[in-house]
């Protein structure tokens, strides 16, 4: 079992910067791939970005690639996503997930079996 909560969101003008943090408890945090999500009003959840268990390897929306980063820090039990040159249109609910049983990450939100309870990010033109 892997009980995940973020933190993190807020408001802030486009270009600005937001760093979410979710931390996990549970111990297979370590062993399992992690992903971010995130869904704004009326919109379907979308894949974000996602890192493997050891870090090692990272995958990104288009929409995000450039601009985001996803890190994990296994002592601490955390998994990060730092958001640069923010646009209005990155307003969502962030969600982090965690897969069961995998360390490969996934873009499907399919393939993850534990959600956090989501942090809202709002960026003002």
């Amino acid at each position: 079992q892997v009980q995940l909560v973020e933190s993190g969101g807020g408001l802030v003008q486009a270009g600005g910067s937001l760093r979410l943090s979710c931390a996990a408890s549970g111990r297979a945090f370590r062993s399992n791939a992690m992903g971010w999500f995130r869904q704004a009003p009326e919109k379907e959840r979308e894949f974000v970005a996602a890192i493997t268990w050891s870090g090692g390897g990272t995958s990104y929306a288009d929409s995000v690639k450039g601009r985001f980063t996803i890190s994990r820090d296994n002592v601490k039990n955390t998994v990060y996503l730092q958001m640069n040159s923010l646009k209005p249109e990155d307003t969502a609910v962030y969600y982090c997930a965690a897969r069961f049983g995998s360390g490969s990450s996934s873009s499907s939100r399919y393939d993850y079996a534990y959600w956090g309870q989501g942090t809202q990010v709002t960026v003002s033109s």
